[in-house]
């Protein structure tokens, strides 16, 4: 019987471009943490304006507020594994 086992490289294809790898990685972590953290920020925001008699407007401050204090913390958390 032949033996079919590949002998080659595995990859066999063009040269992987590790930059844009890890750019495109950042990017997505990041798209995550702040996207994670405006939905937050609108369910605290919705359960405020629905429970408390204080309405419309006093929920957007309470998102505005969530949502610039979240990113401010948010901004220092390393965005790679090592």
């Amino acid at each position: 019987m032949a033996d079919n086992t590949p002998t080659g490289p595995v990859e066999l294809g063009a040269q992987m471009d590790y930059a844009e790898h890890e750019g495109t990685y950042k990017l997505f972590i990041k798209l995550s943490k702040y996207g994670t953290l405006v939905c937050v920020a609108i369910m605290i925001a919705m359960a405020f304006g629905f429970f408390a008699p204080a309405g419309f407007f006093a929920s957007l401050v309470l998102f505005l507020l969530i949502v610039a204090v979240g990113a401010y913390l948010l901004r220092d958390i390393p965005t790679h594994i090592t």
